[in-house]
């Protein structure tokens, strides 16, 4: 009996040490096409990274061809990218993020009427629509409407993709709280609202802010939606109403010009960053507002 019992156990301990190793193994593998690709940013992007590319708006073509002739750095940066990056998303997030919201409130609150299960059916639809038709249809909207390409028009279309992550993540952090939190503060005699607003939503915002940061991570690449609505711009602009550059669209206009292929590493480089760090503020903000 004592041999069976010693037996089992040692299968069990083996069968769960080929499994962790096989488990670490397939995490490594998965993870080398990430090194990979950091490796050739990092090593093709650095040598544009100066203080240029934050100072200056991105140069002609004909200026990069001297450039590049005699063996120079080309001259330039991404300014008008980089501004017109931050007016995008900041007009995007101030649409989306209290609509995301309070959408995400009503499904957590009235999670079984017929309503809630509509609005759940558009949001998880929402998210899987490809992002060029999100932007032709905002095209279709804001764009001919206005008689103008915008910054507006790009974030608007930015907003929409960002609204399903938002719903969903305010949704499952205000599930996740307890049904005593809500039950203390109507007993305490707060109204409704208030209780919602004042004691659910800060209790679950390091979900939500996460949900919200993560959101505006996955649309700051995007250039499609970009390309149909705010089109882009070779100054920097801060009118809401007129064409906007990004850095994804930079990205694009430098792969389609030769002699600026250069820019392509470290606008990649940069955005990269970017996105790096927004997710590290997420994280130190989440743990410094998580409740215990």
């Amino acid at each position: 009996m004592k041999k069976t019992i010693y037996s089992t156990t040692r299968y069990r301990l083996k069968k769960s040490q080929f499994f962790y190793f096989a488990v670490c193994l397939f995490s490594g593998i998965t993870m080398i096409p990430l090194f990979l690709i950091l490796w050739e940013l990092v090593k093709k992007g650095y040598k544009q990274f100066n203080i240029s590319l934050f100072t200056e708006i991105a140069p002609s073509s004909m200026e990069a061809m001297f450039a590049r002739v005699n063996g120079e750095v080309i001259p330039g940066g991404i300014l008008n990218g980089i501004t017109g990056t931050l007016l995008i998303l900041a007009l995007a997030t101030l649409i989306a993020i209290p609509i995301g919201i309070m959408g995400g409130i009503f499904l957590a609150e009235n999670k079984d009427s017929k309503l809630a299960r509509l609005v759940r059916a558009l949001s998880d639809l929402l998210q899987g629509i490809p992002s060029i038709v999100i932007g032709v249809v905002v095209y279709m909207w804001v764009v001919k409407s206005m008689y103008s390409y915008s910054a507006l028009a790009g974030s608007i279309a930015l907003a929409i993709m960002m609204l399903p992550m938002i719903i969903r993540s305010t949704e499952e952090s205000l599930k996740m709280l307890p049904t005593s939190l809500k039950e203390a503060g109507l007993a305490l005699g707060g109204s409704y609202t208030t209780v919602v607003m004042r004691v659910l939503v800060p209790s679950a915002f390091s979900g939500i802010f996460t949900g919200s940061l993560l959101a505006t991570s996955r649309v700051m690449g995007e250039t499609a939606p970009l390309l149909v609505t705010a089109l882009g711009a070779a100054s920097v602009n801060w009118d809401v109403t007129s064409p906007t550059s990004a850095i994804s669209l930079l990205i694009w206009e430098f792969y389609n010009d030769p002699n600026l292929v250069a820019l392509v590493w470290s606008s990649s480089l940069l955005l990269l960053l970017l996105v790096l760090g927004m997710n590290i503020l997420a994280k130190n903000i989440s743990k410094k507002w998580k409740i215990q």
